[in-house]
């Protein structure tokens, strides 16, 4: 597998090495054991798999106290997938990284504790999975306003996103308690 850092302490791109013939591919999505030789040492405790339809956006969440690590992949189609930092210590604070994610290309993204996180839906459909390193907690959960202009990700659509109720009344950056920053 090949590992690249982002401009963004923390933030890896992932791309495993994927053995395919006129059958199909076989692929590893995960090993203790390499990940960890990478630098990538978490501990794992908690798979999700969301599906949702193109223009669905999820995010941007986080959780505090219970700091999840996220190894995010699509099984199914193509996101756009970004995260913020939100160290309010790192100089990247308030800065966005983002990239497509997409069945075809299998690559992985592992976005550390102390970020929100979030995608959109690029294709008719997508099945997106997430290794979590600590289990939901929804009493500590947190969100940053998908469109917050002081944040200026660049969503790569031409259309209004569907939104959850909640990610929809997310607040901006200025407006999150120092606390429930990082």
């Amino acid at each position: 597998m090949k590992v690249r850092r982002t401009e963004i302490e923390g933030l890896l791109i992932i791309e495993p090495k994927v053995f395919g013939d006129s059958r199909g591919f076989f692929l590893e999505t995960y090993n203790h054991e390499r990940y960890a030789a990478e630098g990538l040492n978490e501990v794992f405790v908690q798979d999700n798999l969301s599906y949702s339809q193109r223009g669905v956006l999820r995010g941007l969440h986080y959780q505090k106290p219970f700091t999840q690590g996220k190894l995010v992949s699509v099984i199914q189609g193509q996101v756009w997938d970004v995260a913020v930092d939100l160290r309010t210590s790192s100089p990247t604070f308030g800065k966005w990284f983002g990239l497509f994610l997409d069945s075809e290309a299998k690559t992985q993204f592992y976005v550390p504790p102390g970020f929100a996180h979030g995608f959109v839906v690029t294709s008719e459909t997508a099945l997106f999975s997430y290794k979590c390193t600590d289990v939901y907690h929804p009493e500590t959960e947190g969100s940053l306003r998908w469109n917050d202009p002081d944040v200026g990700i660049q969503w790569p659509m031409n259309f209004e996103p569907q939104l959850s109720g909640k990610d929809a009344q997310a607040p901006l950056l200025r407006d999150i308690a120092k606390e429930r920053l990082f």
